[in-house]
């Protein structure tokens, strides 16, 4: 345990942090995950409404540094592609 001030202090901030970052990445994946459920499914109108309600939430993880950038850019691109290939 900190015995300084500014170490418990510190401690504190991370705690805080770390509890965000996992709700973000929790919300990052569900989102996904609901993108690639549509995908599945085979309905192309849900699956993009589903990469429309996704794509703030991957975007806002990059920002965060949940992800990196390219990450959160690549994934986007590759559901985007996956649902314009469908029939």
């Amino acid at each position: 345990m900190a015995n300084h001030k500014s170490a418990e202090k510190r401690a504190r901030q991370t705690e805080r942090r770390t509890a965000e970052n996992n709700a973000r990445r929790s919300r990052l994946r569900g989102s996904t995950k609901k993108v690639e459920e549509a995908i599945k499914s085979g309905d192309k109108k849900a699956a993009a409404e589903a990469l429309r309600a996704a794509q703030p939430d991957i975007q806002r993880g990059a920002t965060a540094r949940v992800i990196a950038k390219n990450a959160a850019a690549r994934r986007v691109s590759r559901l985007n592609a996956r649902i314009k290939a469908m029939a």
